[in-house]
């Protein structure tokens, strides 16, 4: 019986010791999924109350973010290092498709996103953090955000982040601490005149909805205030204006069928269906734009006439009076064609061609590259 008894103490000790040792076991393994919880505010003035956070490698995350901009919706989407810009101008190349995707691109340079949220809403996403330590941007891709309205996940081991007066990571105005973001969130309350809290210095352009255009429009600021509007549904310039660029209000703040407003004097409309032409005057081409890419901050597009491809650029004269088309068409095998109104808004230069019959005609050679000099008349 004594035996029996011992036995019984002693099993009784075990099953103790492996309970807790089970016990310690589970409060580690509870203690590796600890959920790290961020929190970020949009807040008037396109930006984000917190422009940066760092998690460690691997660690789970619970993002929220909330809109406390009483104005305008935004989203957020979470980039591999280095593509912030690349994944904010696919997002401007979704044109019409852009809300129904919630201006976030289908590319696998997206981490993780967040939908459009509006005033007052918030929305959780939960995901585990890159095992590769790095500096993994984080942006609103909505309509003219993307490139003021961005931040940093910095995925380290310490949590060392570099000092927010060097951080050369974010935006420069947010280098100063808070007090900027408590500056511009009473600007902004008190309906302060500008719409951005960072200054844009031209050549940008929005990819936006605008009067008098498709909704496939690329809006361009220039220097020398001068700016266009790019159809890229049509595949061609479709006027120009000098002074002010745009009055944006109205599409960032949601309102349904909101349009962009041209602030300055539009010197500049296009009266001719297709204006470049390959082969025939006569022929209609089928357009099909492709993509642009920023030339020291200048746009060209690159577009199919009728399967053959086109480069455009265009840039601002030194007087601030008009525009330089740079044009080039590849392997074209039969001659080029320019069609324009003369009148009274607009006199054309050319830098090669023969005017016939009121248009511009070049050889293919020719129409490898060509400039198309559009001043605006003192008449």
């Amino acid at each position: 019986m004594i035996q029996l008894a011992m036995a019984l103490k002693y099993s009784t000790a075990l099953i103790f010791c492996f309970a807790l040792l089970l016990h310690s076991a589970l409060l580690a393994q509870d203690e590796d999924k600890k959920i790290t919880s961020i929190e970020i505010k949009a807040i008037p003035g396109l930006q984000f109350d917190k422009v940066r956070f760092s998690v460690a490698p691997g660690a789970e995350v619970k993002l929220t973010v909330t809109n406390s901009d009483d104005d305008m919706p935004h989203n957020m989407v979470i980039t591999k290092p280095g593509s912030r810009a690349d994944v904010v101008l696919a997002a401007q190349q979704l044109a019409e498709k852009g809300p129904e995707m919630n201006f976030i691109p289908k590319s696998p340079l997206v981490l993780w996103s967040i939908p459009v949220i509006y005033s007052g809403e918030s929305k959780t996403i939960q995901f585990k953090a890159p095992e590769e330590p790095g500096i993994y941007p984080f942006v609103c891709t909505y309509p003219g955000h993307g490139f003021i309205m961005y931040g940093y996940m910095y995925v380290t081991e310490n949590g060392i982040m570099p000092a927010l007066e060097n951080d050369e990571n974010i935006p420069p105005l947010r280098r100063t601490g808070d007090k900027k973001v408590q500056d511009t969130e009473s600007a902004a309350m008190h309906h302060h005149p500008k719409l951005h809290p960072y200054d844009n210095v031209p050549p940008y352009l929005y990819r936006v909805f605008i009067e008098e255009s498709s909704l496939a429009s690329i809006a361009v600021h220039l220097p020398n205030q001068l700016s266009y509007c790019w159809d890229a549904a049509l595949c061609q310039l479709q006027f120009a204006w000098q002074g002010e660029f745009l009055d944006n209000t109205d599409l960032w703040h949601g309102h349904k069928n909101a349009y962009a407003k041209v602030l300055g004097e539009i010197f500049y409309r296009e009266k001719m269906e297709f204006p470049i032409r390959i082969g025939s005057r006569e022929s209609i081409p089928s357009p099909e734009f492709l993509r642009y890419k920023l030339i020291d901050g200048y746009p060209e597009f690159h577009y199919l006439l009728s399967g053959v491809e086109v480069h455009e650029i265009i840039h601002p004269n030194k007087e601030g009076t008009g525009l330089i088309r740079t044009i080039k068409v590849n392997n074209a095998k039969e001659p080029v064609w320019f069609l324009f109104n003369a009148d009274e808004q607009v006199e054309y230069g050319f830098n090669k061609g023969e005017i016939e019959n009121g248009a511009l005609k070049l050889s293919p050679d020719e129409g490898k590259e060509f400039t198309i000099r559009m001043t605006k008349s003192n008449k």
